[in-house]
C-alpha cells in the first residue's frame, strides 16, 4: 500500500494539470471597473420584471398589495410584468414607462398620478424577481431571491451553504449584464490583504460561478478503482483514466 500511495502522489503531481475545468477560461477579459463599489447604486427596472404596487387603503388600486392581509391580489400573488416596450398598465392611471427607472422614481410617478383621486397617497413598489444566481462548488447552488440592492459576495455564498471542499477560491467568477454587454471579473479570495476588493457588492441579476480545483475529477476517478489487486495494476488503471 505504501508503493500505491507513492504512485498516486506522483501521478497527481505530474498529471493533475491535464484535468480540465469548464468554469475557468484564460481567454476572458477582466472588467474590474464595472464591479467597484458604488454607494449610490439603485436597481433599474428591466423588461420582464415583475412589479407589485401597494396603495394604502385602496385595494382596488393595488396589484399584489403588501398592505391588506385579506387582499385578493396578495393571496393570489399577482403582479404587473414590464412589457417589451418597458411599460406597465396601472389601475386608473393607465400606461406608464418604467424601463431603466428606479423604484423611487416609479413611486413618485404613481403618487403624482393618483393625486387626482387621493389627497396624500401612500404607495409602495416592489420588484419581485430580484435575484442572484450562484453556481458551482457551493453546498446548495441556487437562484437566491434578494430584497435589497446591495449584497456582498460572501453574504451570497453563506446563503448557499458555504463553499464545498473542491471550491477553487483563486478563480471565483462574477458575470454582470450591462445593457447588451456582459462584464466579467475574476476574484482570488485567498488574497487576504485585499478583502475590500474581493468581497465585492453584488447587484440583482449577477451570476456567481465557483469553479472546482483541477484535481476534483481525478480524485473521483481514483475513488472508483479502490480496492486494487496489485500496485502494478493500480498504476496501469490510473494511467488509463488519465
Amino acid at each position: 500500500m505504501k508503493n500505491l500511495a507513492t504512485i498516486l502522489v506522483l501521478l497527481l503531481l505530474f498529471c493533475s494539470c491535464k484535468t480540465q475545468n469548464l468554469l475557468v477560461s484564460k481567454t476572458e477579459t477582466n472588467s474590474t471597473a464595472s464591479f467597484l463599489y458604488d454607494p449610490g447604486y439603485q436597481y433599474k427596472i428591466r423588461k420582464d420584471d415583475k412589479i407589485s404596487i401597494s396603495v394604502w387603503g385602496e385595494d382596488n388600486l393595488s396589484v399584489g398589495s403588501v398592505y391588506g392581509i385579506y387582499n385578493s391580489n396578495e393571496v393570489y400573488g399577482k403582479w404587473l410584468m414590464v412589457d417589451t416596450y418597458g411599460a406597465i398598465e396601472i389601475p386608473k392611471i393607465g400606461t406608464i414607462t418604467v424601463l431603466d427607472k428606479t423604484v423611487p422614481e416609479v413611486k413618485e410617478i404613481i403618487k403624482n398620478g393618483l393625486k387626482k383621486w387621493l389627497l396624500n397617497p401612500i404607495v409602495d413598489v416592489k420588484i419581485l424577481n430580484k435575484e442572484i444566481i450562484v453556481l458551482g462548488e457551493v453546498r446548495n447552488p441556487n437562484t437566491v431571491a434578494i430584497d435589497k440592492d446591495h449584497v456582498s459576495l460572501l453574504e451570497m455564498i453563506s446563503k448557499t451553504g458555504g463553499f464545498e471542499f473542491y471550491a477553487n477560491l483563486k478563480a471565483i467568477k462574477i458575470l454582470r449584464q450591462e445593457g447588451e454587454n456582459v462584464k466579467v471579473t475574476n476574484l482570488d479570495l485567498t488574497a487576504g490583504n485585499d478583502i475590500l476588493n474581493t468581497n465585492i457588492q453584488l447587484h440583482p441579476g449577477d451570476i456567481v460561478i465557483v469553479p472546482s480545483k483541477k484535481n476534483k475529477e481525478f480524485d473521483k476517478r481514483v475513488a472508483t478503482i479502490i480496492p486494487l489487486t496489485t500496485t502494478v495494476s493500480a498504476a496501469a488503471i490510473i494511467m488509463g483514466i488519465l
